[in-house]
């Protein structure tokens, strides 16, 4: 009898203990599930905060506010910053932008240019502008693209004052 009793015991302890770990393994799996959402959308808040960006980098280069080597550096940059599904590989789908931002990344910018000597500086300035004139419309048209590319993505909401 004791050893029936002691066996009942046992097997009640067991179960309880079955059925708690049963229920951390389901706490487990919410407490991943949630944390898989909010990194989810964290990713598309960033994506739609850049994707805004781009949009008006775009705007900015189709209306010819800023020279196309300058959008072609920030933009492909920019893009590389994309995660998840909405990551765009850059030299495949826009291979003229690609192509003018890996003549002229390395060429000196801002105070480094004007450290340059003039014939170095002149010499990159006709680099860039052969580039620039060579690939000119075909640049323009791919902004335009990857500008209706990413406003369908920009998951922001816009509030307007009335």
């Amino acid at each position: 009898m004791n050893v029936t009793l002691l066996a009942i015991i046992g097997g009640v302890i067991i179960l309880t203990l079955a059925l708690y770990a049963g229920y951390l393994l389901l706490q487990l799996k919410k407490q991943k599930d949630l944390q898989y959402q909010h990194t989810k959308l964290a990713i598309n808040k960033r994506n739609a905060n850049i994707f805004e960006n781009v949009r008006i980098l775009c705007m900015a280069g189709i209306q010819g506010q800023c020279d196309l080597s300058e959008i072609s550096i920030r933009v492909y940059n920019i893009m590389d910053y994309v995660q998840g599904e909405d990551r765009v590989d850059f030299d495949k789908e826009f291979p003229a932008t690609a192509e003018l931002y890996h003549i002229v990344k390395d060429m000196a910018r801002s105070e480094g240019r004007q450290q340059l000597i003039k014939k170095e500086r002149m010499k990159q300035n006709l680099v860039r502008h052969k580039a620039e004139s060579r690939l000119e419309q075909t640049i323009i048209e791919e902004l335009k693209q990857l500008q209706k590319k990413v406003q369908p993505l920009n998951n922001q909401i816009n509030i307007q004052m009335v």
